[in-house]
């Protein structure tokens, strides 16, 4: 049985996006591929046509993982979460009180989790010590280099 997950709306649009081209696009492709194959001939010595096979196997295993994620997944409503605390899909500001530089980061699910985007996952070092805080606290993140103080400054949403 699979997990629940928690996505935004853009985040499931986007596994849709892709499942649907798995399916419309990719697996016709490998199906005209296993059928170039099996026109050469002794299927018992093509490497080309196990390789076709092969490629399908891992297809259909994708887009089996992709509906039941989809299936099990659900959509968080932001309009109903706590403004005044940090949660999952928060953007939060806050200033490192060690060298005192302000950073900006949106709390995501893990599967939309995008750096360069400054969208960090929920089960990150920094979004698991920021959960529940509210405007003004000081918290103290364990991170692998050591321990980093924050307070936070703002919070809005997505």
């Amino acid at each position: 049985m699979a997990s629940t997950s928690y996505y935004s709306k853009e985040g499931i649009e986007k596994l849709k996006e892709e499942l649907n081209q798995l399916i419309t696009f990719e697996r016709p492709g490998i199906s005209q591929q296993i059928a170039e194959a099996r026109d050469k001939g002794d299927l018992s010595e093509n490497a080309e046509y196990d390789a076709a096979k092969e490629a399908q196997s891992m297809l259909e295993l994708k887009i089996s993982k992709l509906q039941d994620l989809i299936m099990n997944a659900r959509i968080i409503d932001e309009t109903k979460l706590d403004q005044t605390k940090v949660l999952l899909f928060s953007i939060v500001k806050i200033k490192n009180l060690n060298n005192g530089s302000i950073m900006k980061y949106t709390i995501v699910p893990e599967s939309e989790a995008d750096l360069k985007s400054m969208k960090i996952s929920v089960t990150s070092p920094i979004s698991k010590g920021l959960l529940g805080k509210q405007i003004g606290e000081k918290v103290e993140v364990v991170v692998p280099a050591g321990v980093i103080p924050f307070e936070i400054i703002e919070i809005t949403r997505i």
